[in-house]
């Protein structure tokens, strides 16, 4: 029996994707398959794919350009958030999952499909943000996940597509698994998966080495407009040149690695590597310009909510009810965190040197230990004595 009648499949032009297609019409009875692939700025020629995906068996291979749509619809929200992952990960390959999904959906709204299909094993992250993605934007649709029921190891795989025409791959010289996109690399397998194991140069492409990075400082100033980046030193870009631009200036210093040990939602722990320089740089200088506008409270508030608004993120959440009541309270938060942010790159590190903004909370009258001080000291052993009664009350009442 059928499990659809026509599927848009989730498409990367790799080995599972590509078995999914002969797959689900032999094995599940799928009828027609029409392929998408995502250009979210991964840097590479995507047409081979989509021929490939034809000669697979689709009846149509799309490949739609998302990027800039990815930037503002994904990425300056998650800025503005301040979304780390434990503290750590800017969520650059889990951002692009939630719009993937985005795509599948309308592909298939438009197409008549009665179903959407991806290629995500039971292991790891990525089956759980798109089915939850897909569920949340169309319930109605059926959503097939072949390769996490094929029970077939990589070499079966292979074998099951050239059966119909797909033919081997050339068989890699790396053992690891690397997802790219404009926001950053995640790599991870092969002997990564000893948490001990330095990682090699090799893995990396996006920042450079420490021993290659200039020996000169080099200081770059960001402007925001509402949490929004929009400029760097003082000329204004469109936000997917702002990110490259920002991904070249900052991995040239070799910023924007990171080595963790990260909770899978699946309940394991996996070591991963990551590069992103821009989003941890944007993050890192976003974070500091609303220490200046924003008052204390909403500040540490917000912390909590950064928190949960990178689980959601993380967990394939972000088209969840808490997920758009957290974007009401944080795009309220922004209207002021506009200005200017220096930032120090050097070896490896970014420094934030400077800030400005013209809805600054900072008063150098009553900052300053100067001549200038119009702070009342006066005023502070009244405070203190209220500010400190509880303690005082607590002490008195419980001492033996």
């Amino acid at each position: 029996m059928s499990r659809a009648e026509k599927v848009v499949l989730a498409y990367s032009g790799g080995v599972d994707t590509s078995v999914c297609i002969p797959y689900l019409k032999q094995e599940w009875g799928v009828k027609e398959v029409i392929t998408l692939a995502a250009d979210l700025g991964q840097g590479e020629d995507l047409n081979p794919v989509k021929e490939k995906a034809i000669t697979a068996g689709a009846s149509v291979s799309l490949v739609n350009n998302a990027v800039e749509r990815f930037v503002t619809e994904f990425a300056f929200p998650a800025i503005q958030a301040n979304a780390l992952y434990e503290n750590q990960y800017p969520l650059s390959t889990a951002l692009a999952r939630p719009l993937i999904s985005q795509m599948l959906v309308e592909a298939a709204q438009e197409y008549g499909a009665d179903a959407v299909a991806h290629g995500c094993t039971g292991k790891g992250n990525d089956q759980v943000r798109f089915d939850v993605s897909i569920m949340a934007l169309n319930p109605d649709l059926k959503i097939l996940a072949p390769a996490r029921e094929w029970g077939m190891s990589r070499e079966d795989a292979i074998a099951y597509g050239e059966r119909f025409g797909l033919p081997a791959p050339v068989k890699k010289s790396s053992p690891y698994s690397i997802d790219q996109n404009l926001l950053g690399r995640s790599i991870e397998a092969g002997d990564l998966e000893n948490p001990m194991v330095d990682p090699p140069e090799e893995v990396f492409s996006m920042t450079s080495a420490i021993a290659q990075t200039p020996d000169k400082p080099e200081y770059i100033e960001i402007s925001f407009e509402q949490g929004i980046p929009v400029a760097i030193n003082g000329t204004r870009y469109q936000p997917v040149d702002l990110i490259r631009t920002l991904n070249q200036a900052a991995g040239k210093h070799g910023f924007g690695r990171i080595d963790m040990m990260e909770n899978r939602v699946v309940g394991i722990k996996s070591r991963e590597i990551y590069e992103a320089p821009a989003m941890l740089a944007l993050i890192l200088a976003h974070r500091d310009l609303e220490s200046l506008t924003l008052t204390g409270d909403v500040s540490q508030y917000k912390r909590g909510i950064e928190d949960t608004y990178s689980q959601l993120i993380y967990r394939g959440l972000w088209y969840s009810p808490l997920k758009q009541a957290l974007d009401a309270f944080i795009q309220q938060t922004q209207a002021r965190v506009t200005g200017t942010v220096r930032l120090k790159l050097f070896k490896g590190n970014a420094t934030v040197v400077g800030r400005q903004s013209p809805y600054s909370l900072y008063a150098e009258d009553l900052a300053t230990y100067g001549s200038q001080d119009e702070f009342d000291h006066k005023a502070a052993e009244g405070f203190i004595y209220v500010w400190g009664l509880p303690t005082k009350v607590w002490s008195k009442l419980t001492k033996d």
